[in-house]
């Protein structure tokens, strides 16, 4: 990855004001890049864009990606170069509950975010984000790759699905001649990292059981599924979208950003690496796929990727995160340390003063239950 070509660059990002979008923005903003942000006001309290204070570091609007107008006017004003679609309905429970919400908001405003680049001439680059969750799951023990059927059992992977399908559909009827922007998407494994604090993901829930002390209640203990610090897809969409802006639509495609093929691990696996007690709830509730996992060969090849940082040091790197945030330490601070030690490790920038050993002497206590 290189820093220097983040370095005043104009980057639209839907999303900012949730975990991996703020992730996102905090690095970007790390990296020099002048940032919009586009999104609804953060859903949980607390939230990582308000704990790191995101909002009074870069331009942003609270608004809905179904406002395909105020969408539009959004990316125009800005004169965005390069955009990253993260804005989504990103819960499989959610999508059971509100269906039709999950794909107005997950296959509508991906419609409204292309069209808006169409008639952006200043988008040169786009990294739209679906998910691994968006294949035809059969239950195969193969990691899916990017030819391989897209499909969904559940709402919320059906509108992945449907993202996918039409970012194709966009690409072939209005992107395909110059000067229109190259667009990819993106398919990434279940992220983990600091400042996740949604309903019905794994980390947030062994946290809040660790805090009450009580055993975390699992409902698919067993189900498999593709592990990975939230640090290592993002460094996958920074490589592609560099690659779009500079050497355009070959790599308008989709690939996808998983772990190494040992860290996809059953749900209790997770929880036991971080001495969380856990019982199997009574009724599993609605159907989430049991196997799940992705080929990142793709990316590797086409790329240069692959993930840096394994699923134990994931978890390490995780628990200190909140370790320190329920120490009152600075969230910024802990997140920043974390992106430049993430920078060390892939040689991009400086290195900091504080080294990968430093920043996880204190969360191995935590992970082992001390």
């Amino acid at each position: 990855m290189n820093q220097e070509f983040w370095a005043g660059k104009k980057v639209f990002l839907t999303g900012h004001t949730g975990f991996k979008g703020a992730w996102l923005a905090a690095w970007l903003g790390h990296l020099g890049a002048k940032i919009f942000g586009y999104a609804l006001p953060p859903e949980t309290s607390p939230n990582l864009c308000d704990l790191i204070g995101l909002e009074s570091d870069i331009a942003f609007t609270h608004a809905d990606i179904r406002d395909a107008a105020q969408l539009t006017r959004a990316i125009q004003d800005f004169g965005g170069e390069i955009v990253f679609h993260l804005a989504a309905q990103s819960l499989v429970r959610r999508g059971y509950a509100a269906p039709v919400e999950t794909f107005a908001t997950n296959v509508m405003g991906t419609a409204n975010v292309l069209e808006a680049v169409r008639v952006t001439p200043s988008v040169r680059a786009v990294v739209i984000v679906t998910s691994d969750k968006c294949y035809d799951n059969r239950e195969w023990p193969y990691a899916y790759r990017e030819t391989d059927a897209l499909g969904g059992a559940d709402p919320y992977s059906a509108s992945k699905a449907c993202a996918e399908i039409l970012t194709a559909a966009w690409r072939r009827s209005f992107l395909q001649n110059e000067p229109a922007p190259a667009i990819a998407t993106v398919r990434a494994g279940n992220v983990i990292g600091g400042g996740d604090f949604s309903p019905d993901r794994l980390i947030p829930d062994c946290m809040a059981a660790r805090a009450q002390n009580r055993p975390l209640v699992l409902r698919n203990p067993h189900a498999t599924r593709p592990w990975q610090h939230v640090l290592d897809p993002l460094h996958g969409y920074l490589l592609l979208a560099e690659k779009l802006f500079a050497e355009g639509k070959d790599f308008g495609k989709s690939y996808n950003f998983g772990p190494a093929p040992s860290d996809t691990r059953a749900v209790y696996e997770i929880a036991e690496a971080l001495d969380i007690p856990w019982v199997q709830a009574e009724t599993p509730g609605p159907h989430e796929a049991a196997q799940l996992a992705v080929d990142s060969a793709l990316a590797r090849q086409e790329l240069g990727w692959r993930p840096r940082l394994t699923l134990d040091t994931a978890l390490d790197w995780t628990a200190a995160w909140y370790a320190s945030h329920q120490r009152g330490a600075d969230a910024k601070a802990t997140l920043m340390t974390q992106i430049q030690n993430f920078q060390d490790l892939t040689g991009v920038g400086r290195k900091s003063e504080a080294s990968s050993a430093t920043l996880l002497a204190a969360p191995s206590k935590l992970t082992r239950g001390g």
